[in-house]
């Protein structure tokens, strides 16, 4: 990760120190995964083909938004990014939550961080 670049932009008000970032997004990576195979898992006759897709498409921008934004530097495009795994994260959600509801309460975490994280995003975006 590109700390210089990320070191010299201005920040919102409560940015947390760089520290805290990669034990957080431990925890929830255990959690994402933890929730998603207690979602494959679960016997159930319902089809879990729109859950699963839903997970993957807001994995699949989770995983793009890093590189977007620190190696890239485009912060206008990383938050386009953070919206639209917002709304696939919501969906991964609800379509978990009629399989179980566990492994929906699971994805809560997460979600709180991901609203943060677009304010933070949106904040270095105005800031900058």
């Amino acid at each position: 990760m590109e700390l210089n670049w990320y070191n010299t932009l201005n920040k919102p008000p409560l940015t947390p120190p760089s520290g805290i970032f990669a034990p957080v997004w431990g925890i929830i990576y255990i959690l994402i995964f933890l929730s998603f195979f207690i979602f494959m898992s679960a016997k159930t006759d319902k089809d879990k083909k729109s859950g699963a897709g839903f997970f993957l498409i807001q994995l699949l921008l989770n995983f793009s938004w890093s590189p977007v934004f620190f190696y890239l530097h485009n912060i206008p495009l990383s938050l386009i990014i953070i919206i639209l795994l917002l709304v696939f994260l919501i969906l991964t959600i609800i379509s978990f939550y009629k399989i179980s509801k566990v492994s929906a309460y699971l994805l809560i975490p997460y979600l709180i961080w991901i609203c943060f994280a677009a304010y933070l995003n949106l904040g270095i975006m105005i800031l900058n």
